[in-house]
This record gives C-alpha cells, sequence and structure tokens, in this order.
C-alpha cells in the first residue's frame, strides 16, 4: 500500500508559478516510480509528467515542457512539481501517482497503481 497526499495548488495569474507536492508513505520511496496527471472538467485524466524511481530519468507532456519541472526527494519522501509560466488551460485538478511496478516514467494511467486525492490548479487569464 501507499499513501499519497498532494498539497500546493490554488488560484495564480497566467503567467504565475505553484510549486506542488506530493507526499508518499506506506512503502520505500526508492521503489515506486512517480507521476503526475491532471484533469480538466469534461475532458479525460490526462499525463503531465514522470519520474522513475531513481530520479534519473524524466518524462514530460509536450504541453508542459519547459515550463514544468518534475523532481523528487528521498530524505522526505516527496515528489515536486514547479509550475512556471501557467496559462489558463493549466486550470485542472492535478493528481500525483505511483507505480510500484517502478518502471521507467510510464505515462500511460493505467501503469499507476496509487492514486492522491488531487489538487487544485485554477490560472487565471
Amino acid at each position: 500500500q501507499v499513501q499519497l497526499v498532494e498539497s500546493g495548488g490554488g488560484l495564480v495569474q497566467a503567467g504565475g508559478s505553484l510549486r506542488l507536492s506530493c507526499k508518499a508513505s506506506g512503502r520505500s520511496f526508492t521503489q515506486i516510480g512517480m507521476g503526475w496527471f491532471r484533469q480538466a472538467p469534461d475532458k479525460e485524466r490526462a499525463f503531465v509528467a514522470a519520474v522513475n524511481w531513481s530520479g534519473t530519468g524524466t518524462e514530460y507532456a509536450d504541453s508542459v515542457k519547459g515550463r514544468f519541472t518534475i523532481s523528487r526527494s528521498y530524505g522526505s519522501n516527496t515528489m515536486y512539481l514547479q509550475m512556471n509560466s501557467l496559462k489558463a488551460e493549466d486550470t485542472a485538478v492535478y493528481f500525483c501517482a505511483a507505480d510500484t511496478a517502478a518502471r521507467d516514467s510510464p505515462q500511460g494511467y493505467r501503469d499507476y497503481h496509487y492514486w492522491g486525492q488531487g489538487t487544485q490548479v485554477t490560472v487565471s487569464s
């Protein structure tokens, strides 16, 4: 079992920044790959970014490349998503997810076994 708790969402103006956090517990942090997904109203859950179990490999959706940075801290069992140059189209509920098979930064939501409760990000234009 892995428990995931997100924080850091909120309301920000376009062009601004936010940092999301996802704290994991219940299993060794070095044994799980981690990812971020988002879901806007009336849309399917979409991949945002992923980092592999060792922190050496990352993947990003094309829509966020160059603006978002995913990272993880083994000392605090926490994953982060630094979001810069935010746009109105980034508005969504953001979910963190854990892949206990520790694959190399998968992008499909079916590859992840545990999910956080989600945190709302709203970007005003």
